[in-house]
């Protein structure tokens, strides 16, 4: 068991907050933001501290982090804040629902893995990562670091997804294929083709947007 710092104040710190809780064996001992989005000194009823701080109040050598954060700015808020708080001395822990489906996959750190998400075999995960929930993830695949899966998502066998990728609502993967870095892939997609770094793509089959992704969301 771990005792936890968890990074936010919105939803997705709440709802980690109750996995947690409710579906692991750590214990959340306190919450954290950047001062300037901090509105008093107490969230779900723990303490609420000042991200810049939060190591001379929480040691690194007594507690691990968690910033399980949404994929805006195509992940790289999440990736600076996991940068920032293991440059702190923190060790990160993974969220992995006790009803999603693993076979011994390889998954990295800072990772939040909700319920009935399929993870099939052969298949890795690295760091800083995002499964919501109802997510197929096929076999013999590779999910890079700082990417983020909304729901629903099929990602098929023997894919590639470089980092800062995200995938929206019903987007589906065919097999084989190399998601390039930044690639935004919008709601309901197909996509069927090796795809552009920092492209976006949507409709079925799926064409790419003008706008690259990082100008884009």
């Amino acid at each position: 068991m771990a005792k936890v710092v968890i990074f936010g104040v919105m939803d997705t710190a709440e709802l980690a907050h109750f996995y947690l809780t409710h579906d692991s064996e750590h214990e959340v001992a306190a919450f954290t933001v950047s001062r300037e989005y901090m509105n008093g000194t107490e969230f779900r009823g723990l303490p609420l501290v000042a991200f810049e701080e939060v190591e001379s109040l929480f040691s690194p050598q007594e507690y691990k982090f968690f910033a399980p954060m949404t994929g805006r700015g195509m992940n790289k808020n999440r990736e600076r804040i996991y940068l920032e708080a293991k440059a702190k001395g923190y060790e990160f822990i993974s969220y992995i629902s006790s009803k999603a489906t693993v076979f011994g996959n390889e998954i990295g750190e800072n990772c939040f893995i909700l319920e009935d998400n399929t993870i099939q075999p052969f298949t890795t995960i690295g760091n800083n990562v995002v499964l919501w929930s109802g997510n197929h993830i096929g076999h013999h695949g590779q999910i890079k670091d700082h990417v983020f899966f909304t729901s629903h998502v099929v990602m098929s066998g023997h894919c590639v997804i470089e980092p800062y990728c995200f995938f929206g609502v019903n987007s589906t993967i065919r097999d084989f294929l190399h998601i390039a870095t930044g690639t935004l892939v919008g709601m309901a997609a197909a996509i069927y083709k090796n795809t552009d770094e920092w492209g976006v793509y949507i409709g079925n089959p799926a064409k790419k947007l003008p706008t690259p992704s990082h100008e884009a969301y």
